[in-house]
């Protein structure tokens, strides 16, 4: 990381996260500073093949092609789960990471490194991204719009650091549909856990209530730093209102996020050693065969609006 960017700030304060409810930049960085260490085990990110075929497949699905790209930067790179699982699929040669989080960057730069992968890194705002015009012939993003404030004016700096031709591709956003049912299944599964727990015989499944009153004031701030919900053809406007061509917006998951909700959620309220490996492959395998029934089934017959992620592509001018 470049000496001059800030450190990370894991453990914040009552004070800290108060003051983060009027200020969601300092939200995005407390909260994913809180994270950072955790968030692949979390969310079951891996750099494998499992998580490499994941990024690949999305990418394809929107950007209708694989590369390779020379020089790509992931915005908001979070631990570098997707531009550095498109690097190892072959779709990026080099790549650059930034993120408002500090300890997000510096995750995602030792990630690399145990990869060997050629990555540079920097804590920047997307909405004033640190790298000069025409730099990328790529820019690449996952799960990032929904947390950046002034969306158009992020979507114009990656148009600017673009080379002309170049591509941009945000995978993994939420839809305005999709958030509302992901959030109440979210919601009623951590009250479900919570409280079960605290029944004696199943007190063994109960994480420690420091771990989580932890839990529950960063998932407070995610009112905070969940700033937008997307209509893909909203999204759509938004690129090309940034100057963008060839833009398109494509959607995902439905049966498999009203599964995979409850799960990631249950996953975060229970001791993780009571979690085998066994429970993983049921999580991933089921999450799997439903991803297949929601493309080749539900997306043929139900409108994009009501699936819960959408992803949007689109080019610089030449």
């Amino acid at each position: 990381m470049d000496p001059v960017d800030p450190k990370p700030h894991p453990h914040a304060t009552a004070e800290e996260v108060q003051a983060a409810y009027e200020d969601p930049k300092l939200a995005n960085v407390l909260y994913h500073d809180w994270e950072a260490g955790t968030y692949d085990e979390k969310w079951s990110i891996s750099y494998d093949e499992r998580c490499i075929t994941y990024a690949t497949d999305r990418f394809r699905a929107v950007a209708g092609d694989t590369g390779p790209y020379a020089h790509a930067l992931e915005l908001g790179c979070g631990t570098g789960f997707f531009l550095l699982n498109l690097m190892q699929g072959d779709v990026v040669e080099k790549g650059s990471v930034t993120d408002l989080s500090p300890g997000m960057v510096e995750v995602a730069l030792r990630n690399a490194e145990q990869l060997e992968l050629p990555v540079d890194g920097r804590v920047a705002d997307a909405e004033r991204i640190p790298y000069d015009d025409d730099t990328f012939d790529l820019v690449v993003g996952h799960a990032v719009l929904h947390h950046i404030p002034d969306v158009p004016a992020a979507m114009r700096e990656v148009l600017r650091v673009l080379k002309p031709g170049g591509r941009f591709v945000f995978a993994g956003d939420p839809t305005n549909v999709g958030n509302f049912y992901a959030r109440k299944l979210g919601q009623l599964t951590w009250w479900l856990t919570t409280n079960v727990t605290k029944l004696s015989p199943l007190n063994d499944w109960r994480r420690p209530q420091e771990e989580l009153d932890e839990s529950s004031r960063a998932a407070a701030l995610e009112a905070v730093v969940d700033l937008h919900t997307f209509d893909p053809g909203e999204l759509e406007r938004t690129a090309r209102g940034a100057g963008a061509v060839d833009v398109k917006a494509v959607t995902e998951e439905l049966s498999a996020a009203l599964f995979g909700w409850p799960v990631r959620t249950f996953e975060a309220a229970v001791p993780r050693e009571k979690l085998g490996f066994g429970w993983a492959m049921f999580a991933y395998r089921t999450w799997q065969r439903l991803s297949w029934v929601d493309e080749n089934v539900l997306s043929k017959v139900l409108p994009r609006e009501v699936f819960y992620n959408v992803s949007v592509t689109g080019r610089k001018p030449v």
